[in-house]
Formats: structure tokens, sequence, C-alpha cells
């Protein structure tokens, strides 16, 4: 592994694991109250956009972080629409 690719994979480490405890916060409380639905809705289709630029670039750091930080944000998504 080259030195960048160790870059991209720490930051796709970072980016994505600082969702969780929002997360957990929203899953075990039920308060989303204080979520920005269109912003977790921009913010999806912001990622979902990044999945295809990874696509496109073969890039695996970019392709797994943005995977996972979606399937976070739009389970967000779903408690904000459920409990909002």
């Amino acid at each position: 592994m080259d030195y960048i690719f160790l870059v991209g994979l720490l930051a796709a480490v970072l980016t994505t694991a600082a969702f969780i405890p929002q997360v957990i916060k929203a899953h075990q409380s039920k308060h989303t109250q204080d979520l920005s639905l269109s912003m977790y809705l921009l913010f999806a289709m912001g990622i979902t956009l990044w999945i295809i630029y990874g696509f496109a670039l073969r890039s695996i750091p970019v392709i797994a972080a943005n995977s996972m930080t979606l399937i976070l944000s739009l389970y967000l998504i779903f408690l904000k629409l459920k409990y909002g």
C-alpha cells in the first residue's frame, strides 16, 4: 500500500466514524427533532454522487467510506421520518 492510499483510508474511517455517535444517540433516544431533514437528504444525494465518483476512479476508500456513510445517513433520515 502506498502512502496516499493510507491517507485516504484513514480519512475514510474518520469521516465515517464521525456519524456513529449521532446515529447511536438518535437510535437510543428516538429524539430527532433537532436533526435537519433537508440537510440529511441533500447530504445523502451528495454521498451517492461520491460513490459514483469512487467507482469511476476505482477508489476503494472513497467507495467504502461513502457507502457506509450513506447507510448511516439513510438510517438517520428513517429515524427522522419515524420520530420527527
